[in-house]
């Protein structure tokens, strides 16, 4: 009988979303959502190593992401190992490629991988329906990265409808390296109670079909802080990005390309001189 792999080591995808309605506020606080969740290839990567004590150690020499139990890999871990009582522990390395809070989902993206990871590592047999859950109690994204597929994200980010095969995008990725507080942004939200949700289409033949569903609700209210954000919008826009919105709560902006060199040739001009983090990713 082969014994489980000691070390594995997974890429953890970040996120943009072509679509993020806020339909309402939950008595728990948290607030209903419709997002279209697509994945993209810019990876953190995490290497987890299995040891024989019942210890949990992350190390991220990121700026902005902590160690150990603040950082929500730990806490994946916890709650996993917790959950199988097979005493055993995990040492956690990050290599973060995702700019932190940075409306990309890179932490989630982390927490999916050390689920789904330790999962495999450990042998323990947990259904993906069940690490999702577990997902879930960690942070609204959590559940969208161990399903791994571009996906309608509704209720909290918990139930997914998969959605026809869209065409792959070159996606520009421009972050000015504001701090956006996700809190704040939902605290500041006025909720439209009656209006007509975004009506989407059954297939997505073109790139301009993807580009026609752009829609954020926090948008507004980041740019109300950070104007930034929309001058990177227009910028992306006039130098031939078929469509551009913020992703998640900001302040990362995406534009979509047709190709690579069209991205590129748009990134080195809206970055040029300045210490922006920016990446030409292709979607996943």
């Amino acid at each position: 009988m082969e014994l489980p792999l000691d070390t594995l080591t997974l890429s953890a995808p970040a996120k943009i979303n072509y679509l993020l309605d806020v339909i309402a506020k939950r008595p728990d606080g948290y607030h209903d959502l419709r997002m279209i969740m697509q994945r993209v290839d810019l990876c953190d990567q995490i290497s987890l190593t299995v040891i024989d004590t019942p210890d949990i150690y992350v190390t991220c020499k990121s700026p902005g992401a902590p160690n150990g139990p603040k950082n929500i890999a730990w806490k994946a871990a916890k709650a996993l190992l917790d959950l199988s009582k097979t005493g055993t522990g995990v040492k956690i390395e990050i290599t973060k490629n995702i700019p932190t809070a940075a409306g990309l989902g890179g932490g989630s993206s982390d927490a999916a991988a050390v689920l789904t990871g330790l999962n495999e590592l450990l042998d323990l047999g947990f259904s993906e329906q069940k690490l999702m859950e577990i997902g879930c109690t960690l942070g609204a994204d959590v559940p969208f990265f161990i399903f791994k597929k571009t996906a309608l994200a509704e209720g909290i980010g918990e139930k997914f409808t998969l959605l026809p095969e869209m065409p792959k995008c070159f996606i520009l990725l421009i972050n000015p390296g504001i701090h956006v507080s996700t809190a704040w942004v939902y605290r500041s939200l006025q909720l439209t109670t009656e209006r007509e949700l975004n009506k989407l289409p059954e297939f997505f033949e073109s790139i301009e079909q993807v580009a026609s569903i752009l829609s954020n609700d926090l948008e507004a209210i980041t740019v109300s802080a950070f104007p930034i954000i929309s001058e990177i919008k227009n910028r992306l826009m006039n130098l031939g990005a078929v469509g551009s919105l913020m992703s998640g709560s900001g302040p990362t902006v995406f534009g979509i390309f047709k190709d690579f060199g069209s991205a590129e040739a748009a990134r080195y001009q809206i970055t040029s001189g300045t210490n922006w983090f920016s990446a030409t990713v292709e979607t996943l």
